[in-house]
């Protein structure tokens, strides 16, 4: 998937796709194979070329605003500048009173849901997992709430701003 950039006042465009622990990213004609290793809910370990980073995402990206990726002791303030990409996100990012709609950000496939009409849920709880580009993507919930819809199953197909579930 290709993804604009922001980093240090310069944009650019990255072009990366995942294959299991494997990252496959092209950065201004220069390419990196990465293997990925989550660590926690926002921890990353990265090895490349040999070498490991120690990695942290703070904050949800969504069109046009900073996330801080903190790469060991240095912090680097990354802007995402793709609509196609971040719908899904955007519509599910926000965190005050009503009803909140978990959008699928691309066609995929259902792995496997997570939750349960009627279930409490936290923020950042994990809702369901949908599988697009051999990469799978857990969509989680932006506020604490309650489950009040499941529209898919496990096995189905969806297309991008399906709605998944609904929080209340």
């Amino acid at each position: 998937m290709k993804l604009r950039i922001t980093l240090a006042n310069r944009e650019t465009e990255i072009d990366i796709r995942r294959e299991g622990s494997r990252a496959f990213a092209e950065i201004d004609n220069r390419r990196y194979e990465v293997d990925v290793h989550e660590r926690g809910v926002d921890g990353l370990i990265l090895i490349c070329n040999g070498r490991v980073f120690d990695c942290r995402v703070e904050g949800r990206p969504t069109s046009g605003k900073p996330v801080d990726v903190i790469v060991g002791t240095e912090c680097y303030s990354i802007t995402l500048n793709d609509p196609k990409r971040l719908r899904g996100a955007q519509s599910a990012s926000g965190h005050g009173d009503g009803v909140i709609q978990i959008v699928a950000a691309m066609p995929g496939k259902v792995v496997r849901l997570l939750v349960e009409v009627g279930e409490e849920v936290q923020a950042q709880q994990g809702i369901v997992t949908v599988e697009a580009m051999k990469m799978q993507n857990e969509m989680k919930s932006p506020k604490a709430g309650t489950v009040v819809a499941v529209n898919v199953h496990a096995g189905a197909t969806v297309n991008a701003g399906d709605v998944l579930a609904v929080i209340e």
